[in-house]
């Protein structure tokens, strides 16, 4: 993408030591180190949750990708790393709450689809998630965001039922949703990604489980 020379800064520095261009990112500038850290600091709901923590982004993620485990028949180490990641853009451009994404409309979308797909060609997943996998994802998704919004946004069961529908063969026991510190949230989705990554070689190396 060709840019004016005095066209605004559009690249975020990160901890790595990384320059991300956010209208062009690289799969060369992301770095997984990076992600936790965004991801345990961006809180879900705008904050607007119960708890000494926020409710992180990175907890939301590792809650996703347990409920995708169970409702998934088919889930490999590609579909649960696609499932851990897919909110990955976040670490850049925060949680947007879906009443101004719609908002915002295309332009927040464009810049997300591109971080997602420099993030997934950095860890070798296919650039585009599939749509079989994606509408999977989004199911997980919906079924956290009800558990999420009754558990600790001030939602009624009656009030998330209309939003995001009412969950089935998953139940509150089931998932780890008190909300964690943040350096806590970050180092257990570190943990789980290289969880998962071990499992992606185990089984591109054709190694028994």
């Amino acid at each position: 993408m060709v840019r004016s020379p005095n066209a605004p800064r559009a690249w975020q520095r990160m901890l790595s030591g990384r320059r991300l261009d956010l209208l062009d990112p690289s799969p060369m500038d992301v770095e997984l180190s990076d992600i936790a850290h965004g991801l345990a600091r961006v809180a879900r709901w705008n904050g607007q949750t119960s708890g000494d923590h926020a409710f992180s982004v990175a907890q939301h993620s590792l809650m996703v990708e347990a409920i995708a485990a169970r409702i998934c028949a088919d889930y490999t180490p590609d579909i649960a790393l696609m499932t851990l990641l897919h909110d990955a853009p976040e670490y850049v451009i925060g949680d947007m709450i879906s009443p101004f994404k719609a908002v915002v409309g295309g332009g927040y979308k464009a810049v997300e689809a591109r971080l997602a797909g420099a993030i997934h060609i950095r860890f070798g997943l296919p650039a585009i998630t599939p749509a079989k996998i994606k509408t999977m994802i989004k199911k997980a998704d919906t079924i956290s965001a009800y558990f999420e919004a009754t558990e600790l946004a001030g939602f009624t069961p009656a009030e998330a039922r209309t939003f995001f529908g009412q969950p089935r063969g998953i139940t509150r026991q089931m998932l780890d949703i008190e909300p964690l510190a943040t350096t806590e949230a970050e180092t257990r989705f570190a943990a789980r990604f290289e969880e998962i990554e071990a499992a992606r070689a185990e089984k591109s190396a054709g190694t028994p489980k």
